[in-house]
């Protein structure tokens, strides 16, 4: 058996994926240990959350289960959702969009990946790649492409926010720059730093992809409107160049694999067609869920009394314990976070290492998650020197005792780390 060049790109794990494969197998085994993984990245489960999902899920069983998940649908999504997703967004944002402006999807990344597909490669007249314009960003995109080297990151600019904060900036001259761009993509707010990109930098991005003649896509996962996990000042933005892109997961539904796109007609319509050739639609049923909160406004509800409040408590219980436990002699600092549900931490010292942190804290059964895995040439950085190698994310949606016990052990790992370099 041989591969295709495409076929060898896609069977190949991402670095991220190794190591879930690695936790998988660790915290798998019977031994015994308690594992404590703050490399997480399932939304936390809320059980006001959980009991919403489960009645309206059970509702559109019973009111409908012959009918959607008993035949095939249109691949553009269950009519009835499509119809309530423009009408929320007309009532909420004012975009004036109808059906043709929607299609939904098994999963917003699966959106991404179709975009990628259809907007990046091999062109009739040149080659072109996904751009992400701000690095780091969510490690999954990196398999959106079918070709290697068929994405680049733009590397950040860097700014020091007091003494233990810092935040990453837009590095527009060097986006500028690129000149082979098919589609540019990023996360707001981002994982893993949690940074929410302002309408003016949306702004300017839509005028570096209208230069190109190519689309943007937003991917709004933890944004408005759900989960709301960015904060009220990040609304999505409607152009003729943006392709947004929106998910249930971090609402709620993570194993159910939904997401819709919203959009012109002219990037629409081939994403209607690819799914048609691929996976003919989305599953129905929790389609037919989706529909209902979306026209009861529940999920509004839910994002204002619930969902937000909960991760803005959580996060400020997880900076608060990064502050009073790490190690106060260490250079660390934590990116200012606008939303989503991890803490990014840099430790600016020639003797940190992302891998031997892991590598030390897996030991201790402590997981977190390296930090170069989300940045695109992570090994060969040269703006950046060594600071993709310098970070790691640490999720905020475990139970409070694994958390408050994981930076306990986080400490503990970073101090031996510095006593290592020092002896050796």
């Amino acid at each position: 058996m041989q591969l295709s060049r495409s076929g060898t790109k896609m069977a190949s794990l991402s670095g991220l994926r190794l190591i879930m494969e690695d936790i998988a197998t660790t915290t798998g085994s019977a031994d015994g240990r308690e594992w404590l993984n703050l490399g997480i990245g399932n939304p936390a489960a809320i059980p006001e959350v959980m009991d919403t999902w489960h009645r309206l899920t059970a509702e559109a069983l019973v009111a409908g289960f012959g009918e959607v998940s008993c035949r095939y649908g249109p691949s553009r999504g269950l009519p009835e959702l499509v119809e309530a997703i423009a009408d929320y967004f007309n009532r909420h944002y004012g975009w004036g969009i109808g059906p043709g402006n929607i299609v939904v999807g098994p999963g917003s990344q699966m959106l991404c990946f179709v975009a990628a597909a259809l907007f990046t490669g091999a062109g009739a007249t040149r080659d072109t790649r996904l751009i992400l314009p701000l690095t780091p960003d969510y490690t999954g995109y990196q398999g959106l492409s079918l070709t290697t080297g068929g994405i680049k990151g733009v590397e950040p600019l860097l700014q020091l926010q007091g003494e233990r904060s810092f935040r990453y900036l837009f590095d527009f001259s060097a986006l500028d720059r690129l000149d082979d761009a098919g589609l540019l993509l990023l996360s707001s707010p981002s994982n893993p730093a949690g940074r929410c990109a302002s309408q003016d930098e949306i702004r300017r991005l839509i005028s570096a992809a209208e230069v190109r003649d190519v689309p943007l896509v937003v991917d709004n996962a933890y944004g408005a409107p759900f989960p709301g996990i960015g904060g009220p000042s990040m609304k999505p933005v409607w152009d003729d160049r943006v392709i947004n892109v929106f998910s249930v997961s971090k609402a709620g539904l993570p194993g159910e694999r939904l997401g819709f796109a919203v959009a012109p007609e002219q990037y629409i319509d081939p994403i209607v067609s690819f799914l048609s050739n691929s996976v003919l639609h989305a599953p129905q049923l929790v389609q037919s869920a989706l529909a209902q909160a979306l026209r009861s406004d529940v999920l509004d509800t839910l994002v204002a009394s619930v969902i937000g409040p909960y991760y803005a408590e959580r996060r400020k219980y997880v900076e608060a314990l990064l502050a009073a436990t790490l190690p106060p002699d260490v250079s660390w600092h934590l990116h200012a976070a606008d939303g989503g549900m991890f803490c990014w931490v840099w430790i600016d010292e020639d003797w940190f290492d992302d891998l031997s942190l892991y590598e030390s804290l897996k030991r201790r059964g402590v997981f977190v998650v390296p930090g170069r895995y989300f940045f695109t040439d992570a090994e060969h950085s040269r703006a950046l020197d060594r600071h993709p190698r310098q970070c790691f994310r640490i999720s905020i949606t475990s139970d409070q005792h694994a958390i408050a016990r994981g930076i306990e052990v986080i400490a503990a790992g970073l101090r031996d780390l510095r006593a290592g370099s020092a002896t050796g």
